[in-house]
């Protein structure tokens, strides 16, 4: 029974096993990448990122504990230079493997790439920083928040509309442009009153001409008189015949006296 027996024994010795594994380490701390099988890559993945958290510390202690597992002094300067650097932010996750997906020709095991992230030849960091690019785009255009902004892009605008025009009140209520206002609403005032003025006298010249035309129609046409004429004549008719009326009792007297 394997109780408290973690990790894969690898088919070698103890000492064999962790050769091979300080070879594995320093190797990619030089290249940035290597190709091993499958379950080797599972197993170098443990020991790198301890050598990298001991490069990220950077003190002396850190030094001699990696130098007991690195033994490569260009391994040692990438490590405590160029990776503290790279992944100081970071927090565990400095590798991945890649599997190759054919199997080696002497024993068929599967093949695999231990690769550290962000070196010279990976690729696969650069295509997914712009896959994440996309999707938050695409979450940040949603109909939600273009509502939400042009609300308060309107209020904004608003606001600073109403500032404005307290702004410029305040300065037109100064008394020197008060007075100058007022100067030119009194021009503009008498510009228009000049026209309505002009055509006011024209409107009286018209009315006298008027005025004095209409008395001369009523002389031509003197109805009056002639009313007072015929009222004249007529006692007269009536003065005249009273004198043949008075012919006729003439004969009859003449009569009576006959008899």
């Amino acid at each position: 029974m394997r109780h408290l027996k973690a990790g894969n024994r690898l088919g070698v010795t103890t000492s064999h096993r962790r050769a091979m594994m300080r070879n594995m380490v320093t190797s990619i701390l030089e290249h940035g990448q290597i190709t091993c099988t499958l379950a080797r890559a599972k197993e170098v993945r443990k020991p790198l990122e301890k050598m990298i958290s001991w490069g990220k510390q950077g003190d002396l202690n850190a030094r001699r504990q990696a130098l007991r597992f690195v033994k490569s002094k260009e391994a040692m300067s990438q490590l405590f230079e160029n990776l503290a650097e790279r992944y100081k932010d970071r927090q565990g996750g400095y590798s991945r493997i890649i599997k190759l997906g054919k199997n080696r020709l002497g024993d068929n095991s599967e093949m695999a790439i231990v690769q550290l992230l962000g070196c010279d030849s990976d690729q696969l960091s650069a295509l997914k920083s712009k896959s994440t690019k996309k999707k938050q785009l695409k979450k940040k255009d949603s109909t939600v928040l273009k509502e939400v902004s042009q609300e308060v892009q309107t209020e904004a605008a608003a606001t600073e509309k109403n500032e404005s025009e307290i702004l410029e009140e305040k300065t037109e209520t100064s008394p020197e442009k008060s007075a100058a206002k007022v100067e030119e609403t009194i021009e503009k005032t008498e510009v228009e009153i000049a026209p309505a003025q002009n055509v006011a006298e024209e409107t009286t010249e018209t009315v006298e001409v008027k005025a004095e035309v209409v008395p001369t129609e009523t002389e031509v046409v003197p109805e009056e008189v002639k009313v007072e004429t015929k009222s004249d004549a007529a006692p007269v008719q009536n003065e005249k015949e009273p004198a043949s009326v008075q012919v006729v009792p003439e004969e009859t007297a003449s009569v009576k006296k006959t008899d």
